[in-house]
């Protein structure tokens, strides 16, 4: 029953499948170009991230830490009865570093995928090609 409603919801929307052509030449065939990029441009790419982005953010992130530490310290006021915002602050920087430690871990993550693409292009290979040549019992004929 469930193929015959499938059946019937193709007709009515005049959708046909066809197999036997190529993919478009060009990305999804809209004119944008494809998401694949040489193992020179994914080197660059990499070299961009561990040279520039990393340690960039790092500096970022060590000169807001000095700055709200200071904030922090200069609103919690000297007899401990300092005003909320000290508070907010600390609370708010713990929550940036949260962040910034997530940036940081997602940089070295897309870094290292960059840098061993063709690598597990060709392990995915070679383990698709040892599953689709698992011994058959027709192989004694």
């Amino acid at each position: 029953m469930v193929w015959d409603e499938w059946d019937q919801i193709r007709a009515d929307s005049g959708e046909q499948m066809q197999l036997n052509q190529l993919a478009p030449e060009r990305g999804g065939g809209d004119g944008s170009p494809d998401l694949a990029s040489t193992p020179a441009q994914k080197k660059a790419a990499a070299n961009a991230i561990e040279k520039h982005l990393e340690p960039d953010t790092k500096k970022a992130a060590d000169k807001a830490e000095e700055s709200t530490g200071a904030a922090a310290k200069e609103f919690s006021g000297k007899d401990g009865e300092g005003w909320d915002t000290s508070a907010g602050l600390k609370k708010a920087h713990g929550t940036w570093e949260k962040q910034v430690k997530a940036l940081m871990d997602r940089l070295g993550s897309e870094k290292y995928a960059l840098r061993n693409t063709s690598v597990l292009f060709q392990n995915n290979d070679v383990g698709i090609a040892a599953q689709a040549r698992q011994s058959s019992s027709l192989d004694r004929f």
